[in-house]
């Protein structure tokens, strides 16, 4: 199937296209740690020439614990994303968990996020379709990828098709994931942009009791597959501290790591899609 491009402010997304990078800490802890975050990894991208979205969220709403970090919630988190958006010139993807979210995050979001325990909710699909911007659907760690053509249909049923489609691993047994490269392939034949998460599909749900836990020295092995694959995009959560990281820390990438990183993910991107 041809592959459809998707365009996102100045940047067209397709799994034919070099890849764009979609990245930035997991939750907005702090409105200076965001912004520190975002300018730093625009300045990396920007020397590597790799489009780059900046991602973060402003509300966890499916942590382990109550007592975890959840973020700044909806109206404060939205002016934090608003003013990263307007001072570093880069678009901005979020989650939305409701459909009641989906206006004031529209005004701001340029992809709007759909989470992966939340891809089957039709109503909320709908509601960030009929917004117009696009939306990023993350396949359920309970789903095979050949069910999301139904989300995409849905997506598509209120003229929407600024679809993007994200793997982000696959409950095998409990507390883990496990990554199907086959199934980058499969989704790719919806013709849809496909996004590769190569931090989330390293965590271990739960793993901690009260948090999950993570094996981010898979990352990177992880994440030069899926582009070796050839995809349109690969998804990190970045933090300056992992460790001290207030969401999602132990399959976080080191601010400090990602210029290597990307660097080898161009070099094979190029390879990849000059076969």
């Amino acid at each position: 199937m041809a592959q459809k491009i998707v365009k996102i402010g100045p940047y067209k997304i397709s799994n034919d296209l070099p890849f764009v990078f979609i990245g930035g800490p997991c939750v907005l802890e702090s409105e200076s740690l965001a912004i520190q975050v975002a300018r730093e990894i625009k300045k990396i991208t920007s020397s590597l020439r790799i489009p780059y979205i900046f991602k973060s969220s402003y509300d966890k709403a499916n942590r382990s614990s109550l007592k975890s970090f959840r973020g700044p919630g909806l109206m404060e988190g939205v002016r934090i994303l608003a003013r990263i958006k307007a001072e570093l010139k880069i678009p901005i993807l979020t989650d939305v968990h409701s459909v009641s979210e989906v206006a004031a995050v529209s005004r701001v979001a340029d992809i709007l996020q759909i989470p992966a325990f939340l891809c089957r909710q039709t109503d909320l699909v709908l509601e960030a379709a009929r917004s117009g911007k696009g939306v990023n659907v993350k396949k359920g760690q309970f789903m095979s990828p050949w069910e999301m053509k139904n989300i995409v249909g849905k997506a598509r049923s209120v003229g929407n098709r600024n679809i993007l489609l994200t793997e982000r691993g696959t409950t095998f047994g409990y507390n883990n994931l496990v990554v199907d490269m086959r199934g980058l392939e499969i989704m790719k034949r919806l013709g849809y942009p496909v996004i590769f998460d190569a931090t989330h599909s390293v965590q271990i749900p739960g793993g901690r009791g009260a948090s999950s836990g993570g094996r981010s020295e898979f990352i990177f092995p992880l994440a030069r597959a899926a582009v070796g694959v050839g995809v349109a995009g690969i998804f990190m959560e970045v933090h300056p501290r992992p460790e001290k990281a207030l969401s999602d820390g132990p399959n976080s990438v080191a601010l400090k790591t990602l210029p290597a990183i990307l660097r080898a993910l161009r070099k094979l991107d190029n390879v990849a899609k000059s076969i």
